[in-house]
């Protein structure tokens, strides 16, 4: 009796744990090296970490997510009892008052063997209350510091997804070896008939890039050189998300003009005979958008479907990700239709498809982008067997409902990998992105594409 009405009282002080969470995140101490051997526990939705409130070690405290920081509060270990301990190994992950029923609060308590303390990793990583059958479910879907991790019904949602280093998450690969000229925003990658690779990004003029091997690139100067005067209605700074391609005999440069958080874009179109600097002749402006469009006119990709038809998927934030049909003679926009294909409260852009055995897969970044070693950008991924949709994750959730298969994401010092570009190589199919390191440079990412028995991708 005295046990249980300590749990009574401890349930009426999550209330107030709720309201003070954020002040205690900010008390956070290091982590111990006795501690550094546990795991943190990431969440798909946020890419925030699970956290005990505080970093509290008074059995008791309230779970949450946080910021990633490595303290001792946010290492875990699942034991070959179930268990998931934590802090010096007798503190252990409980449900509040043994209970079994959707909303039970989960604290930090000293470790019994009780059932309300045994967990398992099961179907796409979620993480099952073996009493109750139910999954650690980050509150309401929300993303924010801070946020009540509680049980619920499982989902297969993203807030219910959970990766880790060990014990059936994932492990995320470091970068593949890149040399030279590493810096990078905004990749975007194509083959050249000679067997060498080009790569343009973010930037004034949109920068070039080029690497015989695709390990030691070369800066190549820019697109346009001179600038680009017929983009001044949109920009008269950096151009933004180029896409390149290469079909019959010409470069094709997709590339976007805006300012930071502005919906008066436009994509335009610029092709060459060879790819180098100052070779790119204007083709005019594909789509502009304005403040009453409800979607953006940036982050172009074109993407050429299994009956040779050229289209362009673009967009970020506010309605999410579109797609239009383009005419293959002008390479500009045909037609007015407008597909929607993904969105996401949370924040989502930088679409990539890529066409791989009768599937349509939608490689998109999810979060914060450009704000250095705090950037939050991770990437996602959906499949289709259309070009227009409908795109859903491995567990069956419509990325037009927010759904979205995380592949990427932070971890040690690579901080927000995102705005991927694919490619198919001789030696497998190939993922660019930018990722940031810990003094918040950009920095070019390659990996190759694993794929499994199902047919979905991950990261080598």
């Amino acid at each position: 009796m005295p046990f249980s009405l300590r749990r009574r009282a401890l349930a009426r002080r999550l209330l107030s744990l709720t309201a003070s969470v954020a002040l205690l995140g900010a008390g956070l101490v290091a982590a111990s090296p006795a501690q550094a051997a546990a795991h943190a526990l990431r969440s798909s939705a946020s890419g925030r970490c699970l956290d005990v409130a505080g970093n509290s070690t008074t059995p008791g405290a309230g779970i949450q997510i946080w910021d990633c920081n490595g303290v001792a509060g946010q290492g875990w270990t699942l034991t070959s009892a179930g268990e998931l301990r934590t802090f010096d190994g007798t503190r252990c992950l409980d449900a509040l008052n043994w209970g079994t029923t959707p909303g039970t609060a989960l604290i930090s308590w000293t470790c019994t063997g009780g059932a309300n303390q045994t967990f398992a990793w099961g179907a796409n990583g979620s993480l099952r209350s073996q009493q109750s059958g139910l999954c650690l479910d980050v509150t309401s879907n929300r993303t924010a510091n801070g946020t009540a991790v509680a049980l619920w019904t499982c989902n297969g949602r993203d807030n219910q997804r959970w990766t880790s280093a060990s014990g059936g998450g994932t492990a995320y690969p470091n970068p593949g070896v890149v040399t030279g000229a590493t810096w990078a925003h905004d990749p975007t990658v194509v083959k050249r008939p000679d067997g060498s690779y080009l790569v343009a990004t973010t930037g004034r003029g949109i920068p070039l890039k080029t690497s015989r091997d695709r390990t030691a690139w070369t800066d190549a100067g820019a697109a346009f050189p001179n600038g680009t005067p017929w983009t001044a209605a949109h920009t008269t700074g950096d151009l933004w998300a180029p896409d390149l391609s290469y079909r019959n005999g010409q470069y094709w440069l997709y590339y976007s003009a805006s300012t930071f958080g502005s919906q008066n874009s436009g994509i335009y179109l610029a092709t060459s005979p060879t790819g180098d600097a100052g070779t790119w002749t204007d083709r005019g402006l594909v789509l502009s958008t304005t403040s009453s469009s409800g979607y953006n006119a940036i982050d172009p990709d074109l993407v050429i479907d299994a009956q040779g038809r050229p289209w362009l998927s673009l967009g970020s934030f506010w309605s999410g990700i579109k797609l239009i049909a383009i005419d293959p003679s002008t390479g500009l926009r045909s037609g007015t239709a407008i597909h929607s294909l993904a969105t996401r409260s949370a924040g989502i852009e930088a679409p990539d498809i890529l066409y791989r055995d009768g599937h349509y897969y939608l490689f998109v970044s999810f979060d914060a982008c450009c704000r250095g070693a705090q950037s939050t950008y991770r990437v996602a991924v959906g499949r289709s067997t259309s070009i227009t949709g409908p795109y859903v994750d491995r567990a069956g959730v419509a990325m037009t409902s927010g759904g979205g298969t995380e592949i990427l994401a932070g971890h040690g010092s690579v901080h927000g990998p995102g705005h991927s570009a694919t490619l198919r190589d001789g030696d497998g199919d190939v993922l660019f992105y930018h990722w940031y390191t810990d003094a918040g440079d950009s920095r070019l990412g390659i990996n190759l594409l694993g794929w499994d028995a199902a047919g979905w991708p991950s990261v080598r």
